[in-house]
């Protein structure tokens, strides 16, 4: 009778937990106060990178003298990509990283999933797990890829869609075997609309996939209406100085987008990435600055 009662109350306490941690993966983080941390895209840094006048150890002191929480480092910026660097230059990165106070919110890959090329789409598939698994070593929580922008019109998109889900599924398994989550960009390439985008995320359905909301690339319509209406599904971000609103390019609302992000109740990272000409020494310092004054006004 005694271990019967014990093992009632066993079940009870484990079936308990589970509802309890059902909730926290669902919507209860909607009830907590909105938390933002600043990371810069490196591809803010995409020129000086490329041509060798930076490496990604000065970008590591460039971030922490300008107090960023973090920094997202894409993965074409680190030497011999598209292979995977030396674990001794990993964790070299990630040492320094720990050591400037900085978190690595984020890292990125070219691949494509729209080439119809199936032999193309694995190399592609196998290209993010091997950067799956360098973010595992980093300690990087979500790896970001792209749909893809292959001129399919020759190809049904609900054909396209098939195989890109399959491809995407594959590399969310392997995500979450490795604990990094993979976001898919919005990039206006396949994906040019908040419902393709929606659509996509639902198809391949799993809680280790989600959205790097790309602001600058909703190019038709409200892009803060298309915001709000993804924004559930944001694991990560690419805060940019632009947006199209109607296809008209014009600085973004910050105040307005921060209202957003808020409202959602979205907790994480916030990377900025800056395009176009300029000094990114100079221009990513002045964004940062308006960023953290628009998050003042929600709280931060």
């Amino acid at each position: 009778m005694t271990r019967f009662t014990y093992s009632g109350i066993l079940i009870f306490l484990f079936s308990f937990f589970c509802t309890v941690t059902s909730q926290v993966q669902g919507k209860s983080h909607e009830k907590l106060p909105t938390k933002l941390k600043t990371s810069l895209n490196a591809y803010s840094f995409n020129g000086p990178l490329l041509k060798g006048e930076m490496n990604l150890d000065d970008l590591l002191e460039f971030c922490a003298a300008n107090q960023f929480d973090a920094v997202d480092i894409t993965g074409y910026y680190f030497p011999g990509y598209p292979e995977v660097p030396s674990d001794e230059y990993l964790y070299h990165i990630k040492q320094k990283a720990f050591l400037l106070g900085l978190e690595i919110s984020g890292t990125g890959v070219r691949n494509d999933f729209s080439d119809p090329d199936p032999v193309k789409r694995k190399a592609s598939v196998e290209l993010v797990k091997k950067w799956i698994i360098a973010s595992e070593k980093l300690g990087i929580p979500v790896i970001r890829v792209f749909s893809g922008n292959v001129d399919v019109k020759d190809i049904p998109r609900e054909k396209v869609l098939d195989y890109m889900v399959k491809d995407l599924k594959e590399c969310a398994e392997f995500g979450k075997v490795h604990g990094v989550v993979v976001g898919i960009q919005n990039h206006n390439d396949f994906l040019k609309t908040a419902d393709q985008t929606i659509e996509i995320i639902k198809r391949v359905n799993s809680d280790w996939f989600g959205l790097i909301l790309d602001i600058g690339s909703f190019r038709t319509g409200d892009p803060y209406k298309e915001i709000e209406q993804t924004i559930s599904y944001a694991v990560n971000w690419q805060l940019k100085e632009n947006l199209f609103v109607n296809g008209v390019e014009q600085k973004t609302d910050l105040d307005k987008l921060m209202k957003i992000i808020q409202k959602s109740g979205y907790r994480g990272y916030i990377p900025l990435e800056t395009l176009g000409e300029g000094d990114p020494k100079v221009k990513v310092p002045v964004f940062l600055n308006q960023i953290k004054e628009s998050m003042k006004k929600i709280g931060h």
